[in-house]
């Protein structure tokens, strides 16, 4: 009996294990609002390389000087590098223009749809907004619009 209550306990517990990740996980729509389109100029603070979605933080300054750090999520690393992105082409003190949009209740928190340095016309990393989001795929240029509702 103690043995087939430890199995049913283990297989319990390897069932919770394989399901948190999968639980864990959010949607463009948890986090984010598809109405708070931005662009903005700033310069890259720091760079996070970190699974199951990187960061990147820049810094933006206000007309009267008052900066705020921007935490801008993207697609895995992995992903990002499948669209050809070096950890080099992108360090702390690049100035940048990025779009994304804004969080739901931080709103400097935020999904990352493009990001271009300045002086360059292409951009490093482009995603769809919260269609590409939910898929993980990368889209051309000028796709990243959120689907009407």
């Amino acid at each position: 009996m103690k043995s087939k209550l430890s199995k049913i306990a283990g297989v319990g517990v390897g069932l919770l294990l394989w399901a948190a990740p999968v639980l864990a996980h959010h949607g463009f729509d948890t986090e984010y609002d598809a109405k708070k389109k931005l662009k903005l100029n700033g310069v890259v603070n720091k760079v996070s390389w970190t699974n199951p979605h990187m960061r990147v933080y820049i810094d933006v300054t206000d007309k009267d000087g008052n900066v705020t750090t921007w935490n801008m999520e993207l697609t895995s690393p992995n992903s990002v590098q499948r669209q050809g992105w070096k950890k080099s082409d992108l360090v702390p003190g690049d100035k940048v223009t990025f779009e994304g949009f804004a969080g739901k209740i931080v709103e400097n928190r935020g999904s990352l749809s493009s990001i271009t340095k300045q002086g360059e016309n292409v951009p490093l990393f482009v995603a769809g907004g919260p269609e590409a989001a939910r898929e993980g795929r990368p889209v051309e240029k000028g796709a990243e619009e959120p689907p009407s509702k």
